[in-house]
């Protein structure tokens, strides 16, 4: 084997070297019965990230024009951080998506039944909040706040 071939294999990760092998793990959704692209799709990573940028810059606004007033920027992150969740809470859990992923056509969706319930929607906006589990994906590109609330973002 060439060493460049080597080096790309391991930047590209385990799943690239595992696909150049013969293995076929099918695409992201397959599993939940998803389809691949288009409406009802597992959304994609940048437009996630676009979501929660909208999402956190809306509470960091209202937590400093309406609750601290700018005077410290520690108080107002702790604040923007209670508004995220109680936004989350109640927008993902009744209606199935907040503000940033309503922009960028996103929706939070029950595997198997579709619909949210609040508990889900807790569940899921608590351990976002801690922000690791977000960070651990699967295969399919589910956070570990998704699997454990057993929801998922699909496109709409």
């Amino acid at each position: 084997m060439d060493n460049r071939q080597a080096i790309g294999s391991w930047l590209s990760g385990p799943r690239a070297a595992m696909e150049d092998a013969g293995a076929d793990f099918g695409y992201r959704g397959e599993q939940l019965g998803l389809p691949e692209d288009g409406p009802g799709s597992i959304a994609r990573p940048g437009r996630r990230i676009g979501a929660l940028v909208v999402d956190w810059a809306l509470c960091v606004l209202i937590a400093y024009g309406l609750i601290t007033d700018g005077y410290n920027g520690q108080a107002t992150s702790n604040w923007a951080l209670l508004v995220f969740f109680v936004l989350s809470v109640l927008t993902v859990g009744t209606v199935g998506f907040t503000p940033g992923k309503r922009l960028f056509g996103l929706r939070v969706v029950a595997v198997g039944s579709g619909r949210v319930q609040p508990v889900r929607g807790l569940v899921r906006s608590a351990l976002l909040c801690l922000a690791v589990p977000a960070l651990v994906w699967d295969r399919d590109g589910r956070g570990l706040h998704d699997r454990l609330a057993r929801t998922v973002e699909v496109r709409v």
